[in-house]
């Protein structure tokens, strides 16, 4: 999630409990647990556990895809300019993918793509890559440690704007 969040920050979330007032939305940095042993043998118990940040892109029912290369990510075929999250010189994403997004479940990605394991590469994970909404446990809304980095986090709603809602098939 780098230069969103740096390494060892932590962040104060929402909590799943208050989801109902503040339902997750495309362009949050969310919690969640791994849905398919995503982290493997960094896994191992610890303060984090088995907690993943990266920003959600498609909703339930969306088509997210990218051609790959340079090209933008698309949401239900609308060209996203994620430029004010990603990580300066990284790509949209280096290879190309097209994945409608299940009832029930989102489609996550890092802010530094080049260094992310997120959705687009844990399609044979049982999941298509996808997370169950039930696994979010919260909304980043600020960074609290180390001291010197406290900040609030723009969750980027903007960038999805002019996405439309997903076409029913």
């Amino acid at each position: 999630m780098e230069n969103t969040l740096g390494i060892g920050d932590r962040i104060l979330t929402t909590h799943r409990l208050t989801r109902s007032m503040m339902a997750p939305r495309r362009g949050d940095v969310v919690v969640f647990t791994d849905p398919a042993n995503w982290l493997g043998e960094e896994s191992t118990p610890s303060f984090r556990g088995s907690h993943l940040v990266k920003r959600l892109i498609g909703m339930p029912g969306d088509t997210v895809a990218c051609k790959g290369h340079g090209a933008p990510v698309t949401v239900n075929g609308v060209a996203l300019d994620e430029s004010s999250y990603l990580r300066p010189g990284v790509e949209p994403s280096s290879f190309a993918f097209k994945i409608k997004v299940d009832p029930g479940y989102v489609f996550v990605m890092g802010d530094n793509r080049s260094n992310s394991a997120d959705s687009r590469l844990h399609k044979d994970d049982g999941h298509n890559g996808l997370v169950p909404m039930d696994n979010i446990k919260g909304t980043a809304l600020l960074t609290y440690y180390p001291v010197g980095s406290w900040k609030l986090l723009n969750n980027q709603h903007k960038v999805f704007d002019s996405v439309p809602e997903p076409t029913q098939d």
